[in-house]
């Protein structure tokens, strides 16, 4: 499974550092009502929710230069798995696909993680430039799940990586290709919302 690379809406972001407690002070959880492309996205309640009707779920941190991107497609790979995808992960192709757009991308590290729901590829690199004129670092997973690719880019800053890091862990940890995940532990305030196109 290859997803393209996409730098979506992070122009508009600042250099702002962001909030050490953001996690602590709440969450938001947004849910598919689509059946036929669940999930559950578990995110700092200071980022922004946008897209949806067929298009790709983007959450953006308002004051930071953080965004985290998820796209779902159609797979015919049954035999799909992150261990297989990490073992046959060609570094040189997706170094080559990123670079299109983040000048001197190169990948740092591989691996698989968990979402709520399912095992991921991880892979996650940094570029030397981008159009925002500073170097990003891209946090790339995958997976698939009964016949559909899930996606999620986090991309941010690399000078903010030490506060950016943590959210996008916690991110894809939460994640769930289901659309009735239940809520990450140890965080008390949440607030429900609905994406309608997902």
């Amino acid at each position: 499974m290859n997803f393209r690379p996409a730098i979506g809406g992070l122009v508009a972001l600042t250099l702002a550092l962001l909030p050490a407690a953001s996690l602590a002070q709440g969450i938001n959880v947004t849910r598919s009502i689509l059946e036929d492309q669940p999930f559950t996205m578990i995110y700092p309640e200071t980022m922004v929710a946008s897209g949806g009707a067929g298009e790709p779920l983007i959450i953006n941190h308002p004051d930071a230069p953080l965004q985290c991107e998820l796209t779902i497609v159609p797979v015919e790979d049954a035999a799909w798995s992150a261990e297989t995808a990490l073992a046959s992960l060609n570094e040189e192709d997706i170094a080559a696909g990123w670079a299109e757009s983040l000048p001197g991308f190169t990948l740092a590290n591989s691996a698989t993680v968990p979402y709520q729901s399912a095992t991921a590829l991880l892979y996650e690199g940094t570029s030397s430039d981008s159009p925002m004129g500073v170097p990003l670092t891209v946090v790339h997973t995958e997976t698939v799940d009964n016949g559909r690719g899930y996606s999620l880019d986090c991309l941010f800053a690399t000078e903010v990586a030490e506060q950016a890091r943590p959210v996008v862990d916690f991110i894809i940890a939460n994640f769930s290709t289901r659309a009735d995940a239940d809520c990450c532990v140890g965080l008390e305030e949440t607030t429900e919302e609905s994406a309608p196109a997902q």
